[in-house]
């Protein structure tokens, strides 16, 4: 991984700064603290900060072609660039590294911009293609890896976070009130949207052609495609054979790198078997797992149960109320969104333990619950289904009680209330948002405590509105399973769970995090399977589990999954627990806020301390939101210059990798 940025000028402008370029590079350092380079003409001036995991010696960046017309700055990895690289260099293409990622530069060279639907590889890249006079943005399948962009005039701004759009001087940071209201609703925001104003997100699976004007030319190049496919898999033991060959290849080539790379043990049956297929693949491995001092989070029982049954190296680390009261503030700057969970911290305070054993990659699990049908809302629609073919029926809403068993106790998951809520609207099964739609409803409780939105601004903020371009072209034709993996994977696994829980906070200590269920062989027989190799009765990722009995103990196989989670209220709003955030919660800053409704947030907070800090999940939620909001507020508008400063002053401890300036030359030739 690495940090990568660029500003591209219309013609006859005045070529980019060179310090605007610099301050970009700074402000991320965190990405790549392996060193930094620039290259600048007339039209275009690119930044990188490079995480070396390939080609140590020789694989700085920006990198040109052959002849220098085309450069690249590129963040992640390309799998597959071996034979790729064969393949062009066949072609009669010279490769200046060995770098994997110069196979994007010399690939879409070579093959224009259907190079990229070739490679098996997670990356975000920025191509200046000097001949044709255009920038082109590409983001990988999934969005593993981050990628933004802003317009002043007719000038482009490009990051691999926006806060380096911050440092360019392009755009301030103001927050967009429809995406904030879309955070507190679906804990993100579905791209293009960003939260802040003017800052726009690259799509998963998007390219962009920037020629001259501010307004791109938008390819999507790729979707997923969830229909069942007829030559493949039909059977769990067929599709178990299939997922076990592609997975352990899908392994295999996640553990290519000059450095060692690691692996998140959760407990939990993905990461289990990723880090199986690890190990019987011969590598020496380092593993990490968190726990928690509270038992209802705690995992610690099943992490040693898999360590020791595959007798990795093995590296803990406690996560208490005062980590993550103590590092909040840290892993907001690096997320640069407001969180409705902390269960971002932990993961941050997990990549710190990663970095100080000198890992700078992990393989982790994510990925397989929206595949394989693993999560618990997948099951609630589908016995919400079944419960509307008779909606008198006392004993088929129970089984929502089976589905949600981690939340409340027996008493309320059969209660009047639990069976009202789940109740709602039960009988628009043809709904094509039906999986998510009370889910959203709920979230949009957390919204009560911001300003309401404009007449204009509300449509705009639905989740059906901001979700519909990303969703696949035969979405409504869908099966209900396929509908709701599709929502998920749009409104979930790229905006939230690869950002906020992954990239971003592993990014935050130099770590690369690397994702086997998101190889695109493995996931386009996932997404091709009929549902009973993923969903079966109550039971999930049927076809995993098949394959997992083969490589670790039964009881792990067959463990019910436990979501993933983190302390809320019970962290940050206890008595006596932060100053800071008192002052950040206090009634007139909360007032003072343009976005928040300040009397309906005073209201919240004052409920909540006078409980002594307990809370609904709902209501710490909205308080958590409220929280990071302002310390999103403080980071960013208030703080940004103290922090360009001393970041910049960083980044002059080191010399260039790469320092390219061909403006004279350019100039010359006019």
């Amino acid at each position: 991984m690495c940090g990568i940025a660029g500003i591209f000028v219309a013609a006859d402008s005045a070529p980019p700064e060179p310090e605007a370029l610099r301050r970009m590079a700074a402000l991320l350092l965190h990405r790549g603290p392996d060193g930094h380079g620039l290259y600048r003409d007339v039209r275009c001036g690119l930044a990188h900060t490079r995480l070396s995991l390939v080609d140590l010696a020789g694989g700085a960046q920006p990198i040109g072609n052959e002849d220098g017309s085309m450069w690249l700055v590129a963040n992640g990895e390309v799998f597959d660039h071996r034979e790729r690289r064969r393949e062009l260099e066949a072609l009669g293409h010279r490769f200046r590294t060995h770098s994997d990622v110069e196979v994007l530069l010399h690939g879409y060279e070579q093959w224009g911009t259907d190079c990229f639907a070739r490679l098996n590889g997670q990356f975000a890249a920025a191509i200046w293609d000097a001949r044709a006079a255009r920038l082109l943005l590409v983001r990988d399948r999934y969005g593993i890896l981050p990628l933004f962009w802003t317009a002043a005039g007719q000038t482009i701004g490009f990051a691999s976070e926006p806060k380096a759009l911050f440092g360019s001087g392009l755009v301030a940071p103001h927050v967009d009130p429809v995406a904030l209201h879309q955070a507190f609703t679906l804990w993100s925001t579905p791209t293009p949207r960003c939260i802040w104003q003017g800052v726009h997100a690259v799509a998963p699976g998007e390219l962009l052609l920037f020629d001259g004007t501010a307004v791109p030319r938008a390819t999507t190049w790729w979707r997923p495609d969830l229909r069942v496919r007829t030559d493949g898999p039909h059977t769990v033991a067929e599709a178990a054979d299939a997922l076990e060959q592609r997975l352990r290849q899908a392994v295999r080539t996640r553990l290519v790198a000059d450095v060692p790379v690691g692996a998140y043990l959760s407990g939990g049956l993905d990461s289990s078997l990723t880090t199986a297929l690890a190990a019987e693949a011969g590598a020496r491995l380092q593993t990490f797992a968190l726990r928690f001092e509270d038992p209802a989070f705690d995992e610690t029982a099943p992490q040693r149960r898999v360590q020791q049954w595959l007798g990795t190296e093995h590296h803990e680390v406690l996560c208490t109320a005062a980590d993550i009261r103590a590092h909040l503030a840290d892993v907001v700057w690096h997320c640069e969104a407001p969180l409705l969970r902390t269960a971002p911290v932990p993961m941050f305070v997990l990549s710190a333990l990663v970095q100080r054993h000198g890992i700078k990659a992990v393989l982790t699990g994510e990925g397989a619950d929206e595949l394989l049908g693993g999560y618990s809302i997948f099951l609630e629609d589908k016995v919400r289904r079944f419960w509307a073919r008779q909606p008198s029926s006392d004993v088929r809403p129970q089984l929502l009680g089976r589905v949600h068993d981690f939340v409340a106790d027996a008493a309320q998951r059969g209660g009047a209330m639990w069976r009202a809520f789940y109740g709602t609207d039960l009988g628009r099964t043809d709904d094509p948002f039906h999986s998510h739609r009370r889910r959203w409803q709920n979230g949009t409780w957390a919204t009560r405590v911001l300003r309401p939105l404009a007449a204009g601004e509300r449509d705009a903020a639905r989740p059906d509105t901001a979700l519909a371009p990303l969703l696949p072209r035969d979405f409504a034709d869908l099966r209900p399973l396929a509908r709701a993996q599709a929502i998920e994977l749009a409104s979930f696994l790229s905006p939230y769970l690869l950002a906020s829980q992954g990239d971003r906070v592993a990014l935050a200590h130099g770590i690369e995090a690397r994702y086997p269920f998101l190889d695109p062989d493995v996931a386009a027989l996932c997404d091709g399977l009929p549902d009973g190799c993923k969903v079966r009765g109550l039971r999930t990722k049927v076809a995993l589990r098949a394959v997992a009995r083969r490589h670790l103990p039964p009881d792990v196989c067959e463990r019910k999954k436990q979501p993933y989670r983190a302390p809320v209220a019970a962290a940050l709003f206890a008595p006596g627990g932060s100053e800071q955030f008192d002052a950040l919660l206090a009634p007139a800053r909360l007032a003072d806020d343009a976005a928040v409704d300040g009397r309906a947030a005073a209201q919240l907070v004052a409920k909540v301390r006078g409980s002594g800090g307990r809370a609904s999940e709902r209501e710490a939620m909205a308080l958590c939101g409220l929280l990071t909001l302002q310390l999103l507020r403080d980071h960013f508008e208030r703080a940004l210059p103290d922090r360009i400063a001393t970041l910049r002053r960083q980044l002059d401890r080191h010399r260039p990798a790469v320092d390219a300036d061909h403006t004279r030359a350019h100039l010359q030739r006019r």
